[in-house]
């Protein structure tokens, strides 16, 4: 695997950032583009699940993929605000969630 990319993690193993997509998603790509720059600038681990592979995630999130989670809980989604992703990774996930992504 890359190590920018999709199943990406700290060395530790731990991924702080799970970015749940699907297949064709147009958002999910400029959502994952995102993640990936604010993962490399603040060195924490990423990866990605497709929702359509868990009939589980498929339907609690639907239609409102990219989803972005931030150490298991939701942060936004549809778009990544690198600067709010950013903020939750150094504050602890001290933000609250707004489907624009903004605080």
């Amino acid at each position: 695997m890359r190590p920018d990319g999709p199943g990406s993690a700290e060395p530790d193993g731990e991924a702080r950032i799970t970015l749940l997509t699907r297949v064709g998603c147009h958002l999910c790509d400029t959502a994952r583009d995102a993640i990936i720059r604010v993962a490399a600038q603040e060195g924490v681990g990423w990866h990605e699940v497709d929702v359509d592979s868990d009939v589980r995630l498929a339907d609690e999130y639907g239609d409102r993929v990219p989803v972005t989670l931030v150490d298991g809980r939701e942060h936004g989604y549809w778009r990544v605000e690198q600067e709010r992703l950013r903020q939750a990774l150094v504050g602890g996930g001290r933000w609250s969630m707004r489907p624009s992504g903004r605080p």
